[in-house]
């Protein structure tokens, strides 16, 4: 474990594997690093330096509620910049879940950096569109109406944060709950501008226009619908879709690490994908 100091902001991340193409792996929800080393280990030993990392509001990299874009695109430039310090551009970027969104934005924002998309568990479908805007934000911004940032720092969500990083807790605490309102309003509003697109967070256009060699892994819950995967490889040009063997569940998510026994199947997928770009 390393920390960078990106655009201010202390981010933690490894690196697995010590040479070969540069390959960043980027989890889910707000979860850490932690849960794609062992799918990194088994793609690293396939002759690729993987990078993974905590985004900034996830795992024990610094907190930071503000900005005036998506998290996504946020979270997309900061990737770029870690891996322009360690001169590991182009890249083959992956993730599952708002992992994989973020890879999409990253490709979309900086496609003379993107080697490869490697895209896993795509979200989208309204279950998705109707429940995670509450979840990242909705449900936060009540709490700080009702409660303040006491209780916002209260939460199971950012208890975790502060127990990775407690330097955390002291800035939580001493930002103005106005201004902690009016970041995560504006986070709602445009994650809401795009939750309702086939593949959440990105236009029909957008898909169209990337022309990075693409990988897409379907999920099989009511967040990853599988429909959402397909939509992906009918957009962009050239895609390929490998369909694991399971079927949909009528459950909201299935956590990942249901998936443990996919794990040998998925890297092997991903590294004869990118062995042949």
């Amino acid at each position: 474990m390393a920390l960078a100091n990106i655009r201010g902001l202390n981010i933690k991340y490894e690196i697995i594997g010590n040479d070969g193409p540069p390959t960043a792996l980027i989890t889910g929800g707000r979860r850490d690093y932690t849960e794609f080393r062992s799918l990194a280990t088994r793609i690293a030993a396939a002759g690729y330096r993987v990078f993974l990392h905590d985004r900034r509001n996830t795992g024990a990299s610094d907190i930071s509620i503000e900005g005036k874009e998506v998290e996504e695109a946020v979270w997309a430039n900061d990737l770029l910049e870690l891996m322009n310090q360690h001169d590991a551009i182009p890249a083959f970027i992956g993730g599952s879940s708002s992992g994989a969104r973020t890879a999409i934005n990253f490709c979309i924002l900086h496609p003379e950096a993107t080697r490869a998309l490697l895209l896993l568990r795509v979200t989208g479908g309204e279950f998705a569109a109707g429940h995670l805007p509450e979840a990242y934000y909705g449900q936060f911004i009540k709490l700080a109406l009702k409660g303040g940032m006491e209780a916002v720092c209260a939460t199971e969500q950012y208890q975790e944060r502060f127990k990775e990083n407690p330097a955390n807790l002291e800035k939580m605490m001493s930002m103005d709950v106005e201004d902690f309102i009016e970041v995560m309003s504006n986070w709602k509003s445009l994650f809401e501008e795009v939750a309702h697109f086939p593949v959440m967070g990105v236009t029909e256009d957008q898909l169209r226009a990337i022309k990075a060699p693409t990988m897409i892994i379907p999920g099989n819950d009511l967040t990853h619908s599988s429909n959402s995967a397909k939509v992906a490889h009918e957009l962009i040009e050239g895609s390929e879709l490998h369909q694991l063997p399971v079927t949909d569940q009528n459950e909201p998510v299935i956590p990942f690490t249901k998936w443990e026994h996919l794990e040998l199947e998925i890297a092997e997928t991903f590294t004869e994908f990118m062995n042949r770009h």
